[in-house]
């Protein structure tokens, strides 16, 4: 048997540079690590995260305004930094020591918030459970410490779903079809560390201490970079391509540099290099598309182009390359749609919370109270429950009627997800009318829990997890198969973006609300007693965004033009 019988198709190395066996490295063999090691960290995550907002709003002493801002700001960021650790894995370290790095950098930062919350002298002095008066130094390092964890999970995030996809190979028929079902497993196992999180560690925040509250995800966060080491020898990794950012200028640059230059009829006389691989780096050839075709005149050959000897690519620029950017202009309006999705996702952590914080929070007639942040625990069992049943029933029915190999197509499960979305919002807000009118009824205004049950929030966040099953999972397929080769945790960073700015979005939502509301002395939508307030309005002015939304996506998705690479299988 040939020796390239042994290897991958499409340039895959091990975690030394030297080509990866295909029969002892990479599939399913490789996953367990990967995924075991998302799990860690994202119970190590949403163990900090998901009560977060009551730390800012008791423990740091800020109003409630403020606390939903400052969640939202650092929530937002930690989707921000993941277009740092793509850069550098896409263009010098590749993911494999990129997740390396950063987590190193994540580990610090959970043990400094670790201390934060429990050392004499940087934790914040309380007089009561709830009165409680920090120093400007004692907020510095607790601040500091969050934004070293939004820094260390910039290298981990836009990698690691991208990652555990490497280790199937496009060009074999059986291990592409585990792909799709790769990614529904992956984000199975960021649910059941969120599970975790919002279950057993928000209860020991409420109940214990902030300090084991926030220790306990810093040792999750550890034994994840374990989890990670551990699988080094059986995985599959990416040659990084160089700086994709230069490569998308320079089809730039060459197209508007031969902006005068027909392109011809015949597209094969579009400049592609000989070779069966692309020239750039961990990429294959990419098929060239008929739209954008202004970017085709970046490939088009003209006497002063010296293709016998060393090629300008600032001049004349492959196919693939600019097919490249054509796949990233074509992401960019399915991005876009992502954001007011995150907005209504952010929710979760911020006014269901605070919503919930109002209501009566014992599990029946007992004395046990459940935490208003454990409420997301439905969220987490709702994508539990239909993570199983889209890959086992939905997409074996659904491959029956439309003919695809994953029953619907991305866009498709993006849309249903975007469509439940909206839902969520109305029967949140119906939930917010019909407690205050209890408020109202019974003069409730004043007590700190009323006696209508937290549980009546279940809906809202059962919803949102049927829309994340449907809309984030398809999101991090589409992104990362639409992709080309060489940008995938680039493309991954994008599709995380979305989050971030969904989370200011949401934060500049709140800031003009309270502006315009809360004029002339009035207490406006969101106070901080929220028995005063209209939070209400807040969730049907998003659910009116997002029916717009999920307008604009129907258009967008309808002329979308997938990507396919010379050599995979559709």
């Amino acid at each position: 048997m040939a020796e390239s019988d042994f290897y991958t198709k499409d340039g895959t190395v091990d975690h030394k540079g030297n080509p990866a066996n295909i029969k002892k490295t990479g599939t399913w063999k490789a996953c367990p690590f990967i995924i075991g090691n998302e799990c860690c960290e994202r119970l190590a995550y949403y163990g900090m995260s998901s009560n977060l907002v009551r730390y800012f709003k008791h423990q740091l002493n800020q109003h409630t305004s403020v606390a939903t801002r400052n969640n939202q700001n650092w929530s937002g960021t930690c989707y921000i930094t993941p277009l740092i650790g793509a850069f550098l894995a896409d263009a010098y370290l590749g993911r494999y020591w990129t997740i390396a790095l950063f987590s190193i950098i994540y580990v610090f930062g959970m043990t400094l918030l670790a201390m934060s919350a429990t050392v004499h002298g940087i934790k914040p002095r309380c007089y009561t459970e709830d009165n409680c008066d920090p120093t400007v130094t004692q907020s510095a390092v607790f601040f500091v410490a969050l934004y070293l964890v939004a820094l260390g999970t910039g290298g981990i995030k836009p990698c690691v779903s991208s990652y555990g996809a490497d280790q199937f190979d496009d060009t074999n028929e059986t291990e592409k079809k585990h792909k799709s079902s790769f990614f529904n497993w992956f984000y199975f196992s960021i649910n059941i560390g969120a599970l975790i999180a919002s279950s057993v560690l928000v209860w020991v925040q409420d109940n214990v201490s902030w300090g084991w509250g926030f220790g306990i995800p810093a040792i999750a966060m550890a034994i994840a970079v374990v989890f990670f080491f551990s699988g080094t020898r059986l995985y599959r990794n990416q040659k990084p391509g160089g700086s994709p950012l230069t490569r998308l200028c320079q089809v730039v640059v060459a197209s508007f540099r031969k902006c005068r230059v027909a392109v011809p009829a015949d597209k094969s006389l579009l400049y592609e290099t000989m070779d069966a691989e692309s020239n750039i780096k961990g990429s294959r050839k990419v098929e060239h598309t008929e739209d954008l075709s202004f970017f085709d005149k970046a490939a088009v050959e003209t006497e002063s182009d010296d293709i016998k000897g060393t090629v300008n690519s600032w001049k004349l620029c492959t196919v693939t390359q600019v097919e490249e950017l054509k796949a990233v202009i074509r992401l960019l309006p399915i991005w876009a749609t992502g954001i007011i999705f995150a907005a209504v996702y952010s929710q979760m952590s911020n006014l269901f919370v605070l919503q919930g914080e109002r209501m009566n929070t014992h599990v029946g007639n007992s004395t046990f109270k459940i935490p208003p942040a454990s409420l997301s625990i439905f969220d987490t069992l709702s994508v539990i429950f239909w993570v199983p049943i889209y890959d086992r029933i939905i997409v074996p029915v659904t491959r029956k009627f439309t003919g695809h190999k994953n029953g619907l197509t991305q866009l498709q499960r993006m849309g249903i997800g975007l469509f439940i979305s909206i839902f969520a919002m109305v029967v949140a807000a119906i939930l917010e009318l019909e407690r205050l009118q209890e408020v109202r009824r019974h003069n409730y205004y004043e007590v700190k829990e009323m006696p209508m049950t937290i549980f009546w929030q279940v809906p809202q966040y059962f919803l949102i997890g049927c829309a994340e099953v449907f809309t984030l999972i398809g999101q991090l397929e589409f992104f990362y198969e639409q992709a080309p080769d060489a940008m995938r945790s680039f493309c991954s960073a994008l599709q995380l973006t979305t989050i971030a700015l969904g989370n200011y979005l949401s934060s500049l939502l709140v800031t003009i609300v309270t502006a315009i509301t809360a004029r002339n002395d009035k207490l406006g939508w969101i106070p901080d007693n929220l028995n005063y307030g209209h939070i209400h309005y807040f969730f049907f002015l998003l659910a009116v965004l997002s029916v717009l939304n999920l307008g604009a996506f129907l258009l967008i998705a309808k002329w979308y033009t997938y990507k396919k690479a010379v050599g995979t299988l559709r």
